[in-house]
C-alpha cells in the first residue's frame, strides 16, 4: 500500500503535534493524552492509559491469530541548550523536507508513524490483533515501563520503532551499570598514616578492571566496559582522607551474559587485591534506580538490560524483510548499537522482536534533531506491509 497525498499530510500532522508537546522522562502526560485521542479518532477498537502512564491502543482482527505489538517510547532527552538550536526544539518546523525538533528521530517520528499506519492495515486481512504502545521513561529505564504493558497484553511478536534507517534490526548489545566502591578510613590529611585512603585503593582496582578480557559476538560485536564517573567521600575533601571511593562503569553486554557472569570477574579481582594490599576493602554491584512516572507510580529497577538476538531465519525476521523489500525499500538485516526496549521483550521475556524505524541512530539526542518526511512515509508503508504479512 502506498500513502495518498492526504494520508501523507495526516501522518505529518500527527508527528508535528507530538513534537510540539514536550515530554521529558516523567513528564509525558500531554503526549499520552494526545496519542489516546488520536487512536480514538483513527478508529482503534480500544485505547487506554495504564497506571504508569503508558498508552495502549488495540485494533481487533477477524480471527484468533497472533498479536503483533508495535512499540515506541514517548519520552525524550532534555534540551539543555535551546539557544544553540537553529530551529525551535518544539516548533516542528518543516524545512527542505525535514521536520525539526526534539524527539523527531528519537522517537516521536516513528511512534506517530506506527499509530497512523496501524489504522491503515485492512481489518479484513487481519487474522489476529494489533497493539500500538507508547511507553514512558525509556530514556532512563530501558524496557521497564514496557514490561508493565507486556504483563497485561498478549504479544506474539514485537516491532520496535527505534531508528534503523529502514532496515530490519534483529538484535542489540545490552547494558549494565556497575558500581564499584572501595572502603577506607578517614583521618586528617596532615596525618594520612592514621587513615586508609579509599581513592588510592581504587586505582589498582580500576586498572585491573580495564584489563579484563571480555567476550565478543560475531554479529553484535564486542562486550565493553568503560569508566563513566568517579567520586570520593567526603566531597569536597576539606583536609580529610577519603573513606570511600565510588566508580561507575558502563558495561555493554552480548547475548548470554547475566548479572552473575558480569560481576564474577570483578569480584575475583577484589578477592585477589584483598590478599595483595593491606587494608584493601571493596564491593561491587549492579546499580539500581527509581523514578516516579507522571501518574505518581514509582518505578524501581536494577540497571541491567540484557542483549538479544533473533535468528534471521525466524518467520518474524523473514516475513518482515520480505514485506518491506516488496515495496521497493532495499532493507537488510542489521542491529542496534544502543540499548532499546527490546531488552525487555526479547532479552527478558524471549518474545520474538525486531526493530524497524525511520531515520538513523546518529540523529538521536543531537542539536537540531530532525527526521526526513520521506523516511516517515516509507516507514508507514513498511509498518502496514509488516502488519499484513504477520497477520495473514
Amino acid at each position: 500500500m502506498r500513502l495518498s497525498v492526504q494520508q501523507r499530510e495526516e501522518l505529518i500532522g500527527i508527528v508535528q503535534e507530538l513534537i510540539r508537546r514536550p515530554s521529558y522522562s516523567g513528564e509525558e502526560e500531554k503526549v499520552a493524552k494526545f496519542i489516546k485521542q488520536t487512536m480514538e479518532e483513527l478508529g482503534y477498537d480500544e485505547a487506554w492509559i495504564d497506571e504508569y502512564g503508558n498508552v495502549i491502543g488495540k485494533i481487533s482482527g477477524k480471527g484468533n491469530g497472533k498479536s503483533v505489538v508495535f512499540e515506541g517510547h514517548m519520552d525524550t532527552v532534555v534540551v539543555d541548550n535551546p539557544e544553540d538550536w537553529t530551529h525551535d526544539p518544539f516548533g516542528a518546523e518543516i524545512v527542505n523536507g525535514k521536520i525539526y525538533g526534539r524527539g523527531t528521530s528519537d522517537m516521536k517520528g516513528a511512534l506517530g508513524t506506527m499509530i497512523y499506519a496501524a489504522s491503515l492495515i485492512p481489518k479484513e486481512k487481519m487474522n489476529g490483533n494489533v497493539y500500538v504502545v507508547g511507553v514512558v521513561m525509556e530514556e532512563i529505564f530501558e524496557g521497564i515501563a514496557f514490561g508493565k504493558v507486556l504483563d497485561k497484553i498478549p504479544a506474539d511478536y514485537v516491532v520496535l520503532g527505534e531508528s534503523t534507517n529502514l532496515n530490519i534490526n534483529i538484535g542489540q548489545r545490552g547494558r549494565a551499570e556497575i558500581v564499584v566502591k572501595t572502603k577506607g578510613k578517614p583521618a586528617h590529611s596532615s596525618n594520612p598514616q592514621l587513615g586508609v585512603n579509599a581513592v588510592y585503593n581504587m586505582i589498582p582496582l580500576i586498572e585491573r578492571i580495564r584489563n579484563l578480557k571480555l567476550p565478543s559476538h560475531e554479529f553484535l560485536g564486542d562486550a565493553i566496559i568503560e569508566l563513566t564517573d568517579i567520586i570520593s567521600k567526603p566531597y569536597p575533601g576539606a583536609s580529610v582522607v577519603p573513606y570511600e571511593c565510588r566508580a561507575t562503569f558502563d558495561r555493554r553486554l552480548i547475548v548470554g551474559e547475566t548479572e552473575e557472569s558480569v560481576l564474577k570477574p570483578i569480584k575475583d579481582i577484589i578477592a585477589e587485591l584483598r590478599e595483595q594490599i593491606h587494608n584493601f576493602d571493596a564491593e561491587v554491584e549492579i546499580a539500581s534506580g527509581e523514578a516516579k512516572t507522571y501518574t505518581g507510580k514509582l518505578i524501581k529497577a536494577k540497571r541491567f538490560f540484557p542483549a538479544w538476538l533473533l535468528d534471521r531465519n525466524h518467520e518474524l525476521a523473514q516475513k518482515s524483510l520480505q514485506a518491506v523489500n516488496s515495496l521497493g525499500i532495499p532493507a537488510k538485516f542489521s542491529k542496534y548499537s544502543f540499548c532499546t526496549d527490546g531488552s525487555q521483550s526479547a532479552g527478558v521475556r524471549g518474545i520474538p522482536t525486531i526493530g524497524y524505524g525511520p531515520s538513523t541512530e546518529s540523529l538521536a539526542h543531537v542539536i537540531d534533531e530532525y527526521i526526513e518526511i520521506e523516511h516517515l512515509v516509507k516507514a508507514a508503508e513498511g509498518y502496514i506491509a509488516i502488519g499484513e504479512a504477520l497477520l495473514r
